[in-house]
């Protein structure tokens, strides 16, 4: 039986959010102000960069020490973007990852500094053929350099990449870096989303991912590992799920991710669309007042 719920780790994207809309529900927005008004610690794990996060979150009535964990775990911040950690990808390394990973597709790096240039890529046009939602959320930050090398300076260090593509040429590309000479010294979590054979490779400073980050901010809090639970979707939610002394999968998962759940004891909730999150937290939230009773 597990000890009360203290934190709750949510992924956004394919787990909190529906499928086709950049509005959280009801319901779900419902479950988190009572997770919180019942003392447990609601923790938002993206791959998003926390300024592409936010306005997602803001305006739901939640705490504003919200914690965020952003970029896959490079970047931890509140909700109103007090950065309480971040981590950095040595440029020289993400120079050499662009000679690795431009044959496959698009590649783009991530800084910590607001406005234009906080995104860097060589090719809008490509990227808008491929991710166009995301090239238009973001049109106000993307800097174009081409060769993207230039923009990597020494000392002024990116705190992610990302390479995206289609699901096979991604697969390629995570393959290519893992025989390449820069494997030890950069990190990449995978997604995927079947429906647009679009799959993105997340570049990150070596040992970082969600399920880190997750573990660093229990500590900080002073919560146990059985004390809290990941709801994910996706392949870079493996980290946390593995960690938590809860790992939720949802069902709109991949169905390789849903296999792998049942073999190390994850439960499964319902799918985004069916708010699954609420489901999860309603639960949890009852066997607390019983406990508490």
């Amino acid at each position: 039986m597990h000890p009360p719920l203290r934190l709750v780790a949510i992924d956004l994207d394919g787990t909190l959010l529906p499928a086709h809309s950049h509005t959280i529900s009801e319901r779900n927005v419902r479950a988190l102000r009572a997770a919180q008004e019942a003392g447990i610690t609601v923790v938002f794990a993206t791959g998003r960069r926390a300024a592409y996060a936010a306005p997602l979150l803001v305006g739901l009535g939640l705490r504003a020490d919200t914690p965020v964990i952003a970029s896959n775990g490079a970047v931890t911040c509140t909700l109103t973007g007090e950065v309480m950690e971040c981590c950095h990808m040595q440029s020289r390394v993400a120079r050499g990852l662009c000679g690795v990973l431009r044959p496959f597709g698009i590649v783009v790096f991530t800084f910590n500094r607001p406005g234009r240039g906080e995104l860097v890529l060589e090719d809008l046009e490509q990227a808008h053929g491929r991710i166009a939602m995301w090239v238009e959320a973001n049109r106000n930050a993307i800097e174009i350099v081409k060769p993207l090398e230039l923009a990597l300076i020494d000392g002024d260090d990116p705190i992610q990449g990302m390479a995206a593509g289609s699901i096979d040429k991604m697969k390629d590309a995570e393959k290519a870096l893992q025989a390449s000479e820069w494997r030890d010294e950069c990190g990449c979590a995978r997604t995927e989303y079947p429906a647009r054979d679009l799959s993105i490779l997340d570049l990150l400073p070596p040992g970082v991912t969600k399920g880190w980050a997750l573990q660093r901010l229990a500590a900080e809090l002073g919560v146990e590992r059985k004390e809290t639970m990941a709801i994910g979707d996706n392949w870079n939610d493996v980290g946390m799920l593995e960690w938590a002394g809860q790992g939720i999968v949802m069902a709109n998962a991949a169905a390789e991710l849903r296999t792998m759940a049942k073999t190390r004891g994850w439960k499964q909730a319902p799918s985004n669309d069916d708010e699954g999150v609420a489901v999860v937290l309603e639960s949890a939230l009852a066997k607390l007042a019983e406990a508490r009773a």
